[in-house]
């Protein structure tokens, strides 16, 4: 009799699946080799990447973090890989999970719904690939700001790719010129990197706000500025590849430690007997930026002569506290305590107690991806995530 109920269970619950379901994409471009035969140099930049780390399988932050949220939020891990992966994974082939799931998931007869065929797919496997971003036709700006990622997009059709080239041509694939690409890109970056939510609704990310218009794009530091080069190893100008002006597709970002040096400069002063260290930002975008739990590390030595007398530090983080008051991640937070990043090309000061007979104090100014207490509550152990990258130093003599 058990048996037979839960296997009206399942036949009920399979009349319900996602929403929607992602347009199909064209099989033949499912993953980079198919792209790196013409496209040699921007796969392999790409293929180091964080946007080819975006997903479950490859980043231990995000496994991590859907792992969390799965256990503290009483929701099945595929409903939040889903849900991530609006952003993380767009060409999902659906785009919400709903109680039906759910129920499927408590019982175990989950296995054949389309919502984990579409995890399994191996079309998954590469997170922020080529055809994520080259497949998109259309960016609906005009939606609710809550509407992110897949969810504020349309896609080409099959075997049609955009980009920034407007007189690109190839036997292979249709192409069409997008100014999102050409004129506007960071348009595109937008999609996914704006109004980043907690589970409550409280906003704990957003580059898009926070970003000054000037005529920097998001592309010109985290690709690279345009340059002679060739997008595609096709020999079609007189048997050679065609020269343009090309971007890098490193996406390089808050991971990479060369891109910290400099970024923000510090101006040292004494003043009613406080050491006020300020933080200057040129960027167009705050410092730190994208996920909540970032962090500035300000550590000033005292000396005397070269004898060392003490250490001060200071960390600018933002810490997340759950319905219940307790420490938690980001994406579970209903409180934050105050925002202390940098605003674009802004700054900020702040004040230390200098120690009697010194000499000399050492300002170093250094960048985390992940504090203390999230990384403790993550569990996280690749060295990346504490690792301490230098960004300026000032030598201040009193």
């Amino acid at each position: 009799m058990l048996k037979a109920g839960i296997a009206i269970l399942a036949a009920c619950i399979t009349l319900f699946g996602a929403d929607e379901a992602a347009p199909q994409l064209d099989p033949k471009y499912h993953d980079s080799s198919k792209c790196k035969s013409c496209h040699t140099r921007i796969v392999g930049e790409w293929s180091g990447s964080y946007h080819a780390m975006s997903h479950y399988d490859s980043n231990e932050y995000l496994r991590a973090s859907m792992d969390y949220v799965g256990r503290k939020d009483r929701r099945s891990l595929n409903a939040i890989k889903v849900q991530c992966a609006a952003c993380h994974n767009p060409r999902i082939a659906v785009t919400e999970t709903g109680m039906d799931y759910e129920i499927q998931a408590a019982v175990k007869l989950d296995h054949l719904s389309d919502v984990n065929k579409a995890l399994e797919s191996d079309v998954l496997s590469e997170g922020i690939n080529c055809l994520v971003c080259h497949n998109v036709d259309k960016i609906h700006d005009n939606l609710d700001e809550t509407k992110r990622g897949v969810h504020r997009i349309s896609w080409n059709p099959a075997g049609v790719m955009s980009g920034p080239i407007e007189d690109a041509k190839s036997p292979y694939h249709k192409v069409q010129y997008r100014d999102f690409f050409g004129k506007d890109p960071k348009r595109l970056c937008f999609v996914c990197h704006a109004n980043d939510r907690a589970v409550g609704g409280m906003v704990i990310a957003d580059t898009q706000k926070e970003y000054q218009e000037t005529k920097k794009q998001c592309a010109d530091c985290h690709m690279s500025p345009k340059k002679p080069g060739v997008a595609s190893n096709l020999p079609i100008a007189d048997g050679k590849p065609k020269e343009r002006m090309v971007r890098e597709h490193g996406f390089i970002g808050a991971h990479t430690e060369s891109m910290w040096e400099g970024a923000l400069t510090l101006d040292v002063a004494l003043r009613n007997k406080a050491l006020l260290v300020t933080m200057k930002n040129a960027n167009p975008h705050n410092i730190p930026t994208g996920f909540g739990a970032r962090e500035l590390l300000v550590e000033v030595s005292y000396l005397s002569g070269s004898k060392l007398l003490k250490t001060q530090s200071m960390s600018l983080t933002t810490h997340y506290t759950d319905k219940r008051g307790n420490p938690t991640i980001p994406h579970l937070a209903e409180t934050a305590t105050e925002e202390l990043s940098i605003p674009a090309n802004g700054e900020r000061t702040v004040k230390f107690t200098p120690v009697e007979g010194a000499g000399t104090a050492v300002v170093k100014l250094y960048y985390r991806l992940v504090n203390d207490e999230v990384r403790d509550l993550l569990g996280l152990k690749e060295e990346i995530w504490s690792k301490k990258m230098f960004i300026d130093k000032v030598t201040y003599r009193f």
